[in-house]
């Protein structure tokens, strides 16, 4: 049985990849957690309208849709890798453009979505192959603590990114913000390239097509794994409503703006951060039915924007969010580490991830309209609606009740 001490999740820094991988989350995370901000301040102050923000914001998932499918495949078949390390350059390319728009007064709607679409493309290749990455930088009895060790990496950068990401944003400018962006997802990129990962197992000769519909088949057989992605298409779109765009604009017109922004932002960062060190230790016989309860933490954010309360009462309900959504994490990797073979995990990962991004584009678009139409408050309590309901009806799946990763 593994070890589920603070100590033994924190000793896998003694394995340079994992040190390395460790260090490239919070240098990438940290850049990536100002990004959001940037963009939303910066289209908001651009605009006015919430409307052309969601447009903007919405991009980048929309990219990611059309091509996750064939980020997994790419990334089963060829090296996991490469494709990070080509992806975070991409990125970085993409962000030293966005940063020049804004820099240079050059910055309009068009060309903002363009390179957000360049953003989701990096983002679609990114994500199958990380999933995928992890078990060739572990044993198979260290993955939880591997993904929770990453995840705080991740997620602490993300508390103390998003609240530089408010700071620089109100002192120096959206354009600024991004060019320290793309300078982090450089440095991300040399350090992946240094790793010396375990051998890629590679699955025999087919084409993508074939690829994509074995890997559909494996998806599919795990009753728990597409309830939950199907759960998770609303949450998400909720999620990136929330954060991307009606959080960004409820404090810029009733509260103190970017600056409080970042504040709440850095809660829910902060708790995700403790949520990882808590899911090195956790070890539920049930992890989905222990990961699906913590989803109804997730609406504290929506319920107290709604008033709104103040800016500690908000960053208080984050940081519960951000800590149970960091749990949820944990196990979920863990498990789809723990069930997918090796040699197809990238592929079921991306249909994992094109499931619960697919209706974010339209979920921030209908936000950003029903902003504007029926206001904050109603659109708050609708995103909470969104979530609390199709988490009771998950709960009532007795695959997701009762696997285990024994």
């Amino acid at each position: 049985m593994a070890d589920t001490s603070f100590r033994a999740g924190f000793s896998l820094l003694r394995n340079p990849n994992v040190s390395r991988m460790f260090i490239a989350y919070l240098v990438s995370y940290t850049g990536t957690a100002m990004a959001p901000i940037a963009m939303a301040f910066g289209v908001l102050e651009l605009t006015g309208s919430t409307t052309d923000a969601s447009i903007v914001i919405a991009a980048p998932t929309l990219a990611s849709i059309v091509v996750l499918l064939l980020g997994g495949v790419l990334a089963d078949r060829t090296s996991r890798q490469r494709v990070i390390y080509s992806s975070e350059l991409l990125a970085m390319v993409a962000q030293f453009f966005l940063a020049f728009l804004f820099l240079a007064n050059f910055a309009t709607v068009p060309w903002l979505t363009f390179f957000m679409l360049i953003n989701g493309i990096a983002m679609a290749f990114h994500a199958p192959a990380a999933t995928g990455f992890i078990i060739q930088l572990v044993d198979k009895e260290d993955l939880q603590a591997a993904n929770a060790l990453l995840g705080t990496a991740r997620n602490g950068a993300i508390a103390g990114g998003a609240a530089l990401g408010g700071i620089l944003v109100a002192v120096f400018g959206a354009g600024t913000t991004l060019l320290i962006d793309a300078i982090s997802f450089g440095v991300s990129a040399i350090l992946v390239i240094s790793l010396k990962p375990k051998l890629q197992i590679t699955p025999e000769a087919a084409s993508v097509f074939e690829d994509l519909r074995i890997g559909w088949r494996e998806f599919t057989s795990h009753t728990w794994l597409w309830v939950i992605v199907i759960q998770f298409s609303l949450i998400v779109a909720v999620g990136e409503s929330v954060f991307g765009l009606i959080g960004p604009a409820v404090t810029r017109g009733h509260m103190g703006g970017a600056v409080d922004w970042g504040f709440i932002a850095s809660g829910f960062g902060v708790g995700t951060l403790v949520g990882g060190l808590v899911g090195m230790k956790v070890r539920p016989k049930y992890p989905m039915r222990f990961a699906t309860l913590c989803v109804f933490f997730f609406i504290g954010v929506e319920l107290t924007l709604a008033v709104p309360m103040s800016v500690y009462t908000i960053a208080f309900a984050a940081f519960i969010s951000g800590l149970a959504g960091q749990l949820f994490a944990v196990l979920w990797y863990t498990t789809l580490q723990m069930k997918v073979p090796a040699h197809m995990l990238s592929r079921v990962s991306a249909y994992d991830h094109l499931g619960s991004i697919v209706l974010a584009p339209l979920g921030i678009v209908a936000a950003g309209i029903l902003f504007e139409v029926i206001g904050f408050r109603l659109t708050l309590i609708i995103a909470a609606l969104t979530v609390l309901v199709p988490t009771v009806v998950v709960l009532c799946v007795r695959d997701v009740r009762m696997v285990t990763n024994d």
